[in-house]
């Protein structure tokens, strides 16, 4: 592939907020030296507030430091990967940045892995040392026994709960009789254990560390196209994705950002964590989604940044108390990860006068990669224009460049693509060709440089020969009144080779028939894109960041085609 990102056409540039320059300077410090500065300079500024418990940004760089010569006096040494199992909370935090410091690789997993998911990863990245939740035990429990003399840091979130919310924590916690850790195995460590002992340390450990060459972080992709994939990716394309957020979203110091997007997660950790950390802001850390809880802390704690997926918005809308956000602060409400129904949108704007920015990105460039302006012009259904130093391309099946508004693959070019997949050189070049992010991702650009997603390439549905794109039956779907929720995946068919199925949630108190759905898409869809099978259900397989996941209704219809079989013979 030739393509040379310099002399492609930019026509996005001319729809640049003014505060917006098409091209960036980069901070030239790592991740940890970027946060140390910022520590200095806030040091008694709250960085951030977790279920009632605030901390200033001197005791986060202290506890950080303590971490740090705990981690050095158990062996971990530059390059070394250590596994965090942790929810948005302190421990993540704290550990987080201590590893950083010394130059070892974070390795952080969902909490709401399977053990096999979590086992796989751990071993695939080998990891060094685990530090983990002690309510997530029995998920690292055949690590553990597996790996006898493996140090563990195990986490309680009453560590960092005022009182007496800490007492009532614990009390709560031995009746939900989940397995909990064996304190007593050897190499086991509780977090305040380390804090305690190592708090009085004046001096930490550091590391040389070359951000273009040093990775930070490897992150796992969520597997929708297969077995998941660590994503490797360098100190210097953390510290560009989060100072592109920062001038795109016109982000202050006063800015106070209500984390939600798990730290595990590339828009979590890039735009939640660092950027907020690096550059002096507070945040609000939520452990788990909770809709009701997001709007009080959006009234009562003066949050100006939101950034959540569609579901987490379509949660708010239609909560008892989402008149209350007329009152907050909010001055950005971000969403992505998934298509983005124009119904939300229109809805949202209608009853809070806040606007939804719909963009786009993807793990292998960090997160983020493009957006609607935040002051500018915002076109319907579209994913916006690309970041500073970021070209963003339409091609054909065999890496020609397709013309305006013809559907072709998203490729892109920047400064924060990832170093590689981890351990896996076949499917980095796959990925990355000629400098270019092959996205797998169906798209077209409009005249004015505006992108829009069609469709994932894999999720792409081919029945009779025509092509079935489900984000298209999706925004139909998402127009019909009793509608709150929908997925369309594609299902075996003996004649067509395979149809459109859609799953539904309801909003409550209505009702709908299978051929009621039927008749409203006939009204909207050419005859082969109207869903043959319509299933309603209670709820959604979704991701840890709220992704309603199309691989599980897939493996599940599987699952039951099998079992059919079986049962037939």
């Amino acid at each position: 592939m030739k393509l040379d990102p310099k002399k492609l056409p930019r026509p996005w540039l001319k729809f640049y907020d003014k505060e917006v320059p098409p091209t960036l300077d980069y901070p030239k410090e790592s991740l940890p030296e970027l946060f140390q500065k910022s520590c200095q300079e806030n040091g008694h500024k709250v960085a951030l507030k977790f279920l009632g418990k605030s901390l200033t940004y001197a005791q986060i760089e202290r506890s950080a430091n303590a971490f740090a010569h705990f981690f050095s006096n158990r062996g971990i040494t530059k390059n070394d990967r250590v596994m965090l199992m942790l929810p948005n909370s302190p421990h993540f935090v704290i550990a987080y940045y201590a590893l950083l410091k010394i130059g070892a690789i974070v390795v952080p997993i969902s909490p709401l892995d399977t053990p096999a998911e979590a086992n796989y990863k751990f071993e695939n990245s080998d990891s060094k040392l685990l530090v983990y939740l002690d309510l997530l035990h029995e998920k690292v429990s055949d690590i553990l026994q597996k790996y006898s003399a493996l140090t563990a840091v195990v986490a309680d979130v009453a560590e960092f709960l005022p009182f007496p919310k800490n007492m009532l924590f614990r009390l709560r916690k031995k009746t939900l009789k989940k397995p909990l850790p064996d304190l007593t195995r050897p190499n086991t460590f509780t977090f305040g254990q380390v804090l305690r002992q190592y708090l009085h340390e004046n001096t930490f450990p550091t590391a040389s560390i070359d951000p273009q060459k040093d990775p930070a972080v490897i992150i796992y992709t969520g597997g929708t196209t297969g077995v998941s994939k660590g994503v490797v990716l360098s100190h210097y394309a953390l510290v560009v994705n989060m100072t592109q957020a920062k001038y795109w979203g016109h982000l202050e110091k006063s800015d106070v950002a209500l984390n939600v997007l798990p730290f595990f997660h590339g828009f979590g950790l890039s735009i939640g964590l660092n950027l907020c950390l690096a550059h002096g802001g507070s945040m609000i850390l939520m452990p788990r989604w909770d809709a009701g809880q997001a709007l009080r802390h959006f009234e009562k704690d003066g949050v100006t940044v939101f950034a959540g997926v569609p579901t987490m918005y379509l949660d708010m809308l239609h909560h008892k108390n989402f008149a209350k956000l007329k009152k907050a602060r909010l001055k950005g409400c971000y969403v992505g990860a998934a298509p983005v129904p124009e119904s939300l949108k229109k809805a949202f704007h209608e009853k809070t006068g806040g606007i939804l920015i719909e963009g786009y990105g993807l793990t292998e460039a960090v997160t983020a990669k493009c957006a609607n302006p935040y002051l500018g012009p915002k076109k319907e259904k579209s994913i916006g224009i690309p970041w500073p130093d970021t070209v963003m391309a339409i091609v054909d099946d065999k890496g020609n460049l397709q013309r305006i508004g013809k559907e072709g693959e998203i490729i892109l070019h920047s400064p924060d693509l990832m170093m590689g997949y981890w351990k896996n050189p076949d499917a980095t070049k796959k990925t990355i060709r000629g400098g270019w992010l092959f996205t797998g991702d169906i798209g077209k650009m409009d005249k004015d440089g505006y992108f829009y997603i069609v469709d994932r390439k894999k999720d792409l549905i081919i029945t009779g020969g025509y092509n079935v794109y489900p984000a298209e039956v999706e925004e139909v779907l998402y127009t019909h009144p009793a509608v709150r929720e929908a997925v369309v995946i594609g299902v075996p068919d003996e004649r067509l080779g395979e149809v459109p199925k859609a799953f539904l949630v309801l909003k409550e108190g209505t009702s709908v028939t299978e051929e009621e759905i039927r008749n409203f898409c006939k009204q909207k869809l050419i005859h082969y894109k109207v869903p043959r099978y319509v299933e309603v259900r209670e709820s959604l397989p979704k991701s840890p960041i709220g992704k309603i996941l199309r691989k599980e209704l897939k493996k599940e219809l599987a699952t039951s085609s099998v079992k059919k079989k079986r049962t037939r013979s």
